[in-house]
């Protein structure tokens, strides 16, 4: 048996096994393996080989590193079917991590280390669920991205080759909550120019950082939009950099900005032109639009601040957002998921397919 390939994907033979699968067990192995943004070979290959052991019907995708990367390393999506042909529903999530690495510890309430929230629990409750649905004679997928916390470019080459279905189920950290939206992000660098001297004699150079501050406090004042069911977007300098030394007038200077947007990025891009203008040159490296999701009845929502694959995967079918764990707790040294809201993930997964699919 086999399937279509995307330039030169791999196939895993499927397996079977009849062992049930543990999501906690599951998560515990995922998160064993480092797989910070750039480096998620090896948790490819794992649930590469998990999964046809499991007999599901496997494909590995190469994700091209970035020149920016500095790494050389395979990274991978793993597409898994349980039978030929377009899957009805297909899960998805994400194998990278935020750095830096934190190694797994447990005690009895809750499992702790990246990726037990971000997304690693999410998809271990994705797999325990899909075999779930599989049994009861659903046709399921699954996909498993990389590169999703710096610029979805797993997601990309997955929209290149979609493999049909009526609905996507995104998981990321909603307290397994379904998302009514989830905001877009615009990345932002200013780079401001000026002029060495001495510090002594400021007259006769032209400070970059002096620019880039003035230029950064007008982005700051800024009014950003706000939608009146979802709330503001918000601004985070993340990272300033440039000069060369304290008693040295500053030549260059360089920040990056990130904007969670709500609604359309025209009226944002503008008011930042405009800021900068005259003081710094403006870049928008990266833009991820905000998205309307659907609810479904019965069942709790909320509204995510943050931004995900979603947009990157609209050939994939319609899309959900839902997973356990809290956003709060994910990207910080005391990421967490405690172990009931992952189990309970797991029936939550089932029966919000059962409603799409019935």
């Amino acid at each position: 048996m086999t399937l279509d390939l995307i330039n030169t994907g791999e196939i895993v033979a499927p397996l079977q096994t009849m062992e049930p699968l543990d999501p906690i067990a599951l998560t515990r192995a995922l998160v064993a393996i480092d797989s910070t943004t750039y480096h998620e070979g090896a948790a490819g290959d794992f649930l590469a080989d998990l999964l046809a052991g499991r007999g599901w019907l496997v494909e590995k995708t190469p994700v091209p590193q970035p020149d920016e990367s500095g790494c050389e390393g395979d990274r991978w999506n793993v597409y898994a079917s349980s039978a030929d042909g377009a899957p009805d529903l297909v899960f998805s999530t994400h194998i990278d991590t935020v750095p830096p690495y934190i190694p797994f510890t447990e005690d009895d309430e809750h499992m702790y280390g990246r990726g037990v929230s971000d997304a690693k629990g999410i998809l271990a409750a994705q797999v325990a669920a899909a075999e779930k649905l599989r049994g009861l004679g659903y046709k399921i997928g699954l996909l498993f991205v990389s590169g999703e916390e710096r610029d979805s470019a797993g997601a990309k080459v997955a929209n290149l080759a979609p493999k049909g279905g009526r609905y996507l189920i995104n998981g990321e950290p909603t307290d397994n909550r379904l998302a009514l939206a989830s905001k877009g992000a615009l990345r932002v660098v200013l780079t401001a120019k000026g002029k060495m001297g001495h510090s002594a004699y400021p007259e006769l150079g032209e400070s970059a950082v002096h620019k880039l501050v003035d230029a950064l406090a007008r982005v700051r004042a800024l009014k950003l939009p706000v939608l009146e069911d979802i709330g503001p977007s918000t601004l985070n300098i993340g990272q300033i950099e440039g000069g060369r030394a304290p008693n040295v007038i500053a030549d260059h200077a360089r920040a990056q900005i990130l904007i969670r947007l709500v609604g359309d990025s025209a009226s944002t891009r503008a008011a930042i032109l405009a800021a900068a203008e005259g003081l710094a040159e403006v870049d928008f490296t990266l833009e991820i639009p905000f998205v309307r999701l659907r609810a479904l009845p019965g069942l709790p929502t909320m509204v995510a601040k943050f931004t995900t694959d979603i947009p990157q995967l609209s050939n994939w079918g319609e899309p959900l957002l839902l997973g356990p764990g809290s956003i709060h707790v994910a990207h910080t040294p005391y990421e967490k998921l405690a172990k009931k809201e992952l189990l309970e993930a797991v029936d939550l997964y089932v029966h919000v397919a059962q409603l799409l699919l019935s």
